[in-house]
């Protein structure tokens, strides 16, 4: 897509956005269906809150303004926008119905595909969301082996299980709380401490930005296997992002349950959870995860459409490809100005995060400062590289010359102390915090009599 972005003198104008969210302040409790698109998220007073359209890599808010989109609906478009052969085939499938009576035949199709992608993929479950099949692989750990207590590490939805750990956890039992403990990415031993006979399963995402250290998704496995807890991978912004077969196949870890949703029907509403046989047969008679639209057809003809298009034209490399351009720029820009030891980006190709040390300053306040500047340059950023196929040289080559262009304002700004001061709406907000419960070794089961 040609790139038709262009350096504004001024910053967007969001009137109808503004509008629109007057209107949302008297009926809807919070205004967001998803926080990360939320308001809460992007300065105040500058940034679009409402979007009309998007096709390929950019987008264009509700005010005409257009922009390079470096989200990506927040994870699940991975193709871009409008992608035709996407949507070709939601089109056809649409002719002939949504949801229907009985199974549709596209269910089976699609678990004979994840069956051959996904190396632990002996069973396959069909769901509509990422907290659904969160909240599925625990409920049949817990039956498969007796127990009740959950490791997790990373974020898994909004179900009671893992909310509770966080500090948004009003109107959640203590009693279920009390039931799901935290651990720190890459700390074999934190884990070792808390694993005990209670334990029924270990959740993690197999990476966010960190890299596994020591070979720690093997060392993971291996523990679990020998305290008879099952490893589950939370596999939403791995999965088919770092490879086809996500990061079990890319690290040569198969864990016992697996979880997807974003990123294989570019941007439908489905979910994936497989697994090994012998656990996923409880769901046969004794643990129940039925849901009437888990075979709503358009979906799954997407993702199946989707799927074929990264087998065939090697998505996930152009990802990695388009991602680490942007990575390393970045981070030589900050290096030659002398900012890297406050700014840097990291992360997988595919996915990577900007960040801000506490030693120049506020870094949320230094995050809105850059998202502001870009936002003015008709790129929507929210700190992070979400990459997507249809990220052209075009796009990667303009979002450099934007970072050459606003990372100075930064490092002046911070040796002026007046980032905050040039801010023109409020700074992003953080979305929450986990407690401070990292590495407590779950309480012993008391025995009644």
């Amino acid at each position: 897509m040609t790139n038709t972005i262009k350096f504004n003198e001024n910053y967007p104008d969001i009137t109808n956005s503004d509008r629109l969210y007057e209107r949302a302040l008297k009926i809807m409790t919070p205004v967001t269906q998803t926080l990360a698109k939320g308001p809460g998220q992007y300065v105040k007073g500058v940034a679009p809150k409402y979007l009309a359209k998007g096709k390929g890599s950019h987008v264009w808010d509700v005010d005409g303004n257009e922009y390079i989109d470096y989200n990506m609906a927040i994870g699940p478009v991975s193709l871009g926008y409008c992608y035709d052969r996407v949507d070709n085939a939601i089109i056809e499938q649409l002719k002939d119905g949504i949801t229907f009576s009985l199974m549709h035949k596209s269910e089976v199709e699609l678990a004979e595909m994840i069956h051959d992608i996904i190396p632990n993929a002996e069973a396959v479950r069909i769901s509509k969301t990422g907290a659904d099949v969160c909240s599925a692989a625990v409920r049949v750990a817990r039956a498969f082996t007796g127990r009740k207590k959950v490791l997790c590490c990373g974020y898994h939805g909004w179900h009671d299980w893992y909310i509770g750990v966080t500090s948004r956890n009003k109107g959640i039992p203590e009693e279920t709380s009390n039931l799901s403990y935290t651990f720190n990415y890459n700390d074999i031993d934190s884990i070792k401490e808390a694993l005990d006979e209670d334990v029924a399963c270990v959740i993690l995402e197999p990476f966010v930005f960190e890299e596994p250290k020591n070979n720690f998704l093997y060392e993971l496995q291996k523990v679990c296997r020998a305290n008879g807890t099952l490893l589950i991978f939370d596999e939403m912004w791995t999965g088919f992002r770092v490879a086809l077969g996500g990061a079990q196949e890319y690290f040569d870890v198969k864990p016992d349950l697996a979880v997807y949703s974003k990123a294989f029907a570019n941007g439908m509403p489905i979910s994936l959870l497989t697994g090994r046989k012998d656990v996923m047969e409880l769901f046969n008679e004794q643990v129940f995860f039925f849901t009437t639209f888990g075979g709503e057809a358009l979906s799954i003809a997407a993702a199946m459409a989707t799927i074929n298009e990264m087998k065939e034209k090697n998505v996930q490399a152009q990802l990695a490809k388009q991602g680490r351009k942007l990575k390393d720029g970045y981070n030589k820009i900050a290096f030659d100005l002398g900012i890297a030891n406050y700014t840097k980006c990291s992360g997988f190709d595919c996915r990577t995060i900007m960040t801000f040390d506490a030693s120049a300053g506020d870094p949320l306040v230094l995050k809105s400062f850059v998202q502001q500047e870009m936002i003015k340059r008709g790129i929507l950023w929210g700190g992070f590289h979400n990459m997507c196929f249809s990220h052209s040289d075009a796009d990667v080559e303009y979002t450099l010359k934007a970072y050459a262009d606003v990372l100075p304002l930064l490092k002046k700004a911070v040796e002026n102390n007046n980032v905050k001061e040039l801010l023109k709406g409020q700074p992003v907000e953080a979305v929450f915090r986990k407690v401070s419960n990292f590495n407590m070794k779950p309480k012993p089961t008391v025995a009644t009599n």
